[in-house]
């Protein structure tokens, strides 16, 4: 269970949240349409029926912290707060809120002696119903407006958009779970993904085809994420020599059932070298959309170790996903959450360059899902200093 103690009150006024990204979380108002609210607030509250089926969803990481548990306590209340504001701004003129005292409730309602099975199922039906509610108003009622106790004045737009922050907010507080749900996530849906990512897109195969260019026909390649091993069954169709990995244990036993030699392996904590050669570094490594699940300060030490285990003048291929912050998806072919950490061009090369990779290419492409929205991608070539 958590630990019981004092909580330091969160004393900020978060309104300056409607004017420039957050630097915590990265959440950008300005991106964000009020048609996509209630999408992204439900959304929200898929990850948090997730998280609360983790063993040790109750336990603070420091004592004076909100567990993921009593975070999401809160959560259910902020929709149940925002739904009743949101209904008086569309219903009163100019309503004036009353004050809410999260820190109080949070004691009055013991968070942290909640039972997490209850809670999960009932912050889905709260975010459901104020999404619910944002989907419901008219076009020429977004600008209506609310007085918070403090003075602050929002209208419905703005209420929105600062009810979304706090509530993805929150999810990067609890990001420290980032990496057992996601790898869960994949292991539940391996099957799925795997039919659902079996055809190579054009990008994919044009990146396969220059990094083959780069390595050589005969090169002993690393792959980190195999997945189903699509990519691997590429390359060796050409002629390289690659080893399979990935972190997820469903996709592992998906490739030894189909005859695939493949290790479950964490490119962050376990030995990489190649013990079937006798520890030769490998010609390459390929990482294909999966160091992108690799929190930010963990990616300069997954970079270096990959150095560590290649040959000098050997390639590195990588993408991840453009953007700022981190945050929750639950979108794609895994029909639960992962989490994806978002770079830009010039830190990731700094780090590549300090890991001891030098930079040769960083390409930008698109991707354009049919259930959300277009996705810019870092592709990376480097080679071995």
């Amino acid at each position: 269970m958590t630990t019981a103690g004092p909580i330091a009150p969160d004393t900020k006024d978060w309104t300056w949240v409607l004017d420039k990204p957050c630097p915590e979380c990265g959440y950008d108002a300005s991106t964000v349409a009020v048609a996509d609210l209630a999408h992204r607030i439900r959304a929200n509250a898929v990850v948090w029926l997730a998280l609360m089926g983790e063993p040790d969803v109750t336990v603070r990481p420091e004592p004076g912290v909100w567990s993921p548990l009593e975070y999401a306590c809160h959560v259910h209340d902020v929709h149940q707060v925002f739904h009743e504001r949101l209904t008086a701004m569309m219903t009163e003129h100019e309503p004036h809120f009353a004050n809410w005292d999260q820190d109080a409730t949070a004691v009055e309602r013991r968070y942290d002696q909640q039972v997490p099975a209850i809670v999960g199922p009932t912050l889905v039906a709260s975010a459901y119903a104020v999404g619910d509610l944002y989907a419901s108003v008219p076009d020429d009622d977004w600008g209506r407006k609310g007085i918070r106790s403090d003075g602050s004045v929002f209208n419905i737009a703005s209420l929105g958009r600062y009810h979304l922050h706090d509530i993805e907010h929150h999810l990067h507080d609890v990001a420290s779970m980032a990496e057992r749900v996601t790898i869960g996530s994949y292991d539940a849906y391996a099957g799925e993904y795997a039919s659902g990512t079996s055809a190579m897109p054009d990008e994919v195969t044009h990146n396969l085809n220059h990094f083959v260019d780069l390595v050589g026909t005969e090169a002993r390649v690393l792959e980190i994420g195999s997945g189903p091993g699509r990519d691997a069954a590429a390359l060796e169709q050409i002629g390289l020599s690659v080893r399979r990995t990935d972190i997820t244990p469903a996709f592992v036993d998906q490739l030894r059932a189909a005859g695939y030699l493949a290790d479950q392996l964490d490119p962050l904590r376990d030995d990489l070298t190649d013990t079937l050669r006798g520890g030769a570094p490998y010609d390459g490594v390929w990482a294909n959309a999966s160091l992108l699940h690799v929190a930010r300060e963990a990616l300069p030490e997954v970079l270096a170790r990959l150095a560590a285990v290649t040959r000098p003048g050997g390639t590195l291929h990588l993408t991840l996903k453009e953007g700022d912050g981190a945050g929750w998806s639950v979108h794609g072919h895994v029909g639960a959450p992962r989490f994806f950490t978002y770079w830009r061009e010039d830190p990731l090369r700094a780090h590549l360059t300090g890991a001891g990779w030098v930079v040769d290419d960083v390409r930008r492409g698109d991707s354009t899902p049919l259930d959300r929205p277009s996705e810019s991608w870092l592709a990376v070539f480097a080679t071995r200093g």
